[in-house]
């Protein structure tokens, strides 16, 4: 009984997430949304092909130029070549840290693949540092199909709160973290191995309805099986008092 309440809850908690992520991949957007203002972060720039009859052929992603990142760095994608275009900003810019800044990446081209009906890829960069002083920054993206079509991402939000037909990729900034997970982090790495394998499992069991399902199917059988051996130890010990 207890397994098949797992497996429904598992079979509806699938069902749920597999419902949330068909609508998160019918449009060009960026993984993860957020990151920390003033660090470091990996983009995911996750592009699915919308069309039954055509194929993604090329990506154009435009950085920012108001608050242009200092350091770009592409992660190469089978089948693809990508292109990083630098130039002259429209206006210098001051940096965070007191710098004028007159040139940076304005956008990366990807050509070469093919993302077929049906399917998504992800086009991933490593950036850094972010702004402090902005709470979001927008990457226009346009996105072309064999025949020629080109679907530009670069709508804003309605000012009705819905969404837009082609809303534009945006990345929220936060502020960075005072401690909290950094500091779990960091006692995670200094802490000896067996303590390690502790935090492992206890994050595993605090994630998995299954697990904990099987960890408590576990537990009531070791309940039983100790209970059988005493049992047992119990009824030897009268057989051999009966035969004194």
């Amino acid at each position: 009984m207890l397994y098949r309440r797992i497996g429904t809850v598992a079979a509806a908690a699938l069902a749920l997430t597999v419902g949330l992520a068909i609508p998160a991949l019918a449009h060009v957007s960026i993984n993860p949304g957020t990151a920390e203002k003033g660090g470091w972060t990996k983009l995911a720039f996750r592009v699915p092909n919308e069309r039954d009859d055509a194929s993604t052929t090329k990506l154009v992603v435009t950085f920012p130029t108001d608050h242009p990142l200092p350091f770009v760095s592409v992660k190469p994608v089978p089948g693809w070549k990508a292109e990083m275009t630098e130039g002259k900003l429209p206006q210098p810019v001051v940096s965070d840290d007191g710098d004028k800044v007159t040139e940076s990446v304005l956008k990366i081209t990807w050509t070469g693949g093919k993302i077929e009906p049906g399917q998504f890829q992800e086009f991933e960069v490593s950036v850094g540092p972010l702004p402090k002083d902005v709470d979001e920054i927008a990457f226009p993206t346009e996105q072309t199909y064999t025949g020629g079509e080109v679907v530009k991402w670069a709508d804003a939000p309605k000012s009705d709160g819905t969404e837009a037909e082609h809303p534009l990729p945006t990345l929220k900034l936060v502020a960075a973290a005072s401690g909290g997970e950094h500091a779990g982090m960091a006692m995670t790495k200094a802490a000896p191995p067996a303590a390690q394998q502790t935090v492992a499992v206890m994050k595993q069991s605090a994630s998995s309805p299954a697990s904990d399902g099987t960890a408590r199917v576990m537990g009531v059988a070791g309940i039983i099986v100790g209970l059988l051996g005493g049992g047992l130890g119990l009824a030897s010990f009268r057989r051999r008092s009966t035969a004194a």
